[in-house]
Order: structure tokens, then C-alpha cells, then sequence
């Protein structure tokens, strides 16, 4: 049998006894990193790359009902380790239309650092269908500067503009160590940040009624 077909299967399988393994356990919600998503489309501009990534998670949703698929979620970014990015030049446009073909319950995608955020709204507002959710970036974890819950606030009051409230929820930009051997980010700068979001949501909440 041909090397690339066993890798998938071994992908598939290992991928699905993992995302269950954590279902099983109770996770409210297991999120599948999608970052290679915008590098895909950079190395390849003809979506063909993309296309082959979107297939193979695609192989490893199928093996979920739709219950379970309701607490799986996808994410994307342009990557985040050490404080560096190896696809934020690539254009929001060239992947959601299949990131969002995805079968999963919930979207969490960059978007605090993306240089012009309503444009990638609208693109979001046209291409997400009920009942699934898009966690939306509000915070970024490469800017060393830790943000303040009222523009957290003003960010959440921004994505309402594109997104209903019931299919809008917000998270981070990206992990603040995605590997272990990333030590860029401070831990009391990342706990900052993420109760900077916390509280920034609350004001939203508060705000939106």
C-alpha cells in the first residue's frame, strides 16, 4: 500500500482515539488546531493543499455522530510560537470558505491581531450558517502588551456588528505556549490576558444585554 494512504489512516486513527479519549473524559469541548490552514494556502495558492488538509480532518469528523461533533471545535491562526507568525500575510478570504465547511460545533479563529478586522467580520457573517458558533480573537498573545477588559469590550461590541450573539463567543488569538519549549510569553502575562478577556466579555455581556 502506498506510504502517503497508511500516514493518513495512522493519522485518522490516532487523531480519532484522541479527540475521544477527551470526550470520554467529559471536555465541554475539544478543539482541533488548524494552523497550518493559511500556510497551506500560501504554499500552495491553488487550494489544493488546503483542499487534501480539509479532506483528512474531514476522515476523522466522520467518525463522530452529530452530538459528538457538537463539542468538537476547530482553530485557526497564523501561527503564534515565539512570537512569531508564518502566514499572517495570507488573505482571511483564500481559507474560511472551507475552514467553515468544516463539521464541527464551533469556529475559533485569530482576529484580535488581524490588520483590518471588519473585513474578515463580513467574510464570517456571509459564509457561517446556524446553528454553529465562532469564537472570535480578541486577545493577542504575540503583543506583549496586556490589553484592557473595556477594548476587549469594544472588539466583542465590534464582532456583534457581523455576528449574532447566540453564535458569538470569544477567545484568544492563539496558544500562549503552543509548544513546550516556547517560554516568549511571561505565565503572569498570560494570566493577565486571559482575565483581561474574561472581564472584557462581561463588560460585552452587560453592555449588549
Amino acid at each position: 500500500m502506498n506510504r502517503n494512504i497508511l500516514f493518513g489512516e495512522f493519522v485518522v486513527k490516532e487523531s480519532v482515539a484522541d479527540i475521544r479519549g477527551r470526550l470520554d473524559h467529559g471536555a465541554h469541548c475539544v478543539q482541533i488546531d488548524f494552523t497550518e490552514g493559511r500556510l497551506a494556502v500560501k504554499l500552495d495558492p491553488s487550494g489544493q493543499l488546503l483542499s487534501s488538509f480539509i479532506a483528512l480532518i474531514n476522515r476523522v469528523l466522520d467518525q463522530f455522530n452529530e452530538e459528538e461533533r457538537k463539542r468538537i471545535g476547530a482553530h485557526t491562526c497564523p501561527g503564534g510560537d515565539c512570537d512569531s507568525t508564518q502566514s499572517a500575510d495570507v488573505d482571511y478570504s483564500g481559507l474560511l470558505p472551507s475552514f467553515f465547511s468544516l463539521d464541527v460545533g464551533s469556529f475559533y479563529m485569530q482576529l484580535a491581531s488581524e490588520l483590518d478586522r471588519r473585513r474578515v467580520l463580513q467574510i464570517v457573517r456571509e459564509i457561517l450558517h446556524p446553528p454553529r458558533r465562532v469564537f472570535v480573537g480578541v486577545i493577542d498573545p504575540i503583543n506583549p502588551k496586556v490589553e484592557t477588559p473595556q477594548e476587549v469590550r469594544d472588539r466583542v461590541l465590534e464582532a456583534s456588528d457581523f455576528i449574532p450573539l447566540i453564535q458569538l463567543g470569544t477567545t484568544d488569538d492563539c496558544g500562549f505556549s503552543p509548544f513546550g519549549d516556547d517560554l516568549s510569553t511571561a505565565r503572569e502575562t498570560a494570566f493577565a490576558k486571559i482575565r483581561a478577556r474574561v472581564e472584557g466579555t462581561q463588560l460585552a455581556v452587560e453592555q449588549l444585554g
